[in-house]
């Protein structure tokens, strides 16, 4: 039984390595240009963490490198075509990534886990730094207070239920 996992292993690494020597000599020839052909290596990285976990769901620490890896691949990729300029408003994708990451892990560890809260963390700050950019989102800090008045009512509405107006009579039976 464990010599067969070994046997998978060992054709699926050599698979891999052939994989990767093609496309490498390929771009020695000319075939690809690596200045346009690096970002893949980052996002086919990340798919084999993704698979690594799916192929094992007890895993689920594969779901942040296969994130980051497929979030910063995608970046670059884009970027790589001629965008670079446009780094200095996509940078939080860096803070993003790894929120990605602990969002997946929340979603597939087990119940009870604590990951939503640095998920929650990154892609708010992620998200704050990507709306200073975007001026469609220019009033974002309205947002702020209407969640501090439903905050406000909430907690005003919990008073009022706790506090009965008509006192309740006990000695009647």
């Amino acid at each position: 039984m464990a010599e067969n996992r070994v046997n998978k292993s060992n054709k699926t690494t050599g698979i891999i390595l052939i994989l990767v020597g093609i496309v490498l000599l390929l771009a020695q020839f000319g075939r690809f240009r690596w200045e346009n052909l690096w970002p893949l290596f980052l996002i086919v990285g990340g798919g084999f963490f993704f698979l690594g976990f799916f192929s094992n769901r007890e895993n689920y620490g594969l779901l942040m490198p296969a994130s980051v890896l497929t979030v910063i691949g995608l970046l670059f990729l884009y970027s790589n075509s001629g965008r670079w300029d446009q780094m200095e408003v996509l940078w939080p994708t860096f803070v993003l990534a790894p929120g990605i990451g602990f969002v997946l892990m929340y979603i597939f560890a087990p119940k009870g886990n604590s990951f939503w809260i640095p998920a929650s963390i990154l892609l708010i700050i992620a998200l704050v730094f990507y709306a200073r950019f975007w001026l469609l989102l220019r009033y974002w800090p309205v947002i702020l207070i209407v969640l501090g008045i439903y905050l406000l009512i909430k907690a005003g509405r919990r008073m009022t239920d706790q506090d009965p107006q008509d006192p309740v009579d006990f000695t009647k039976t």
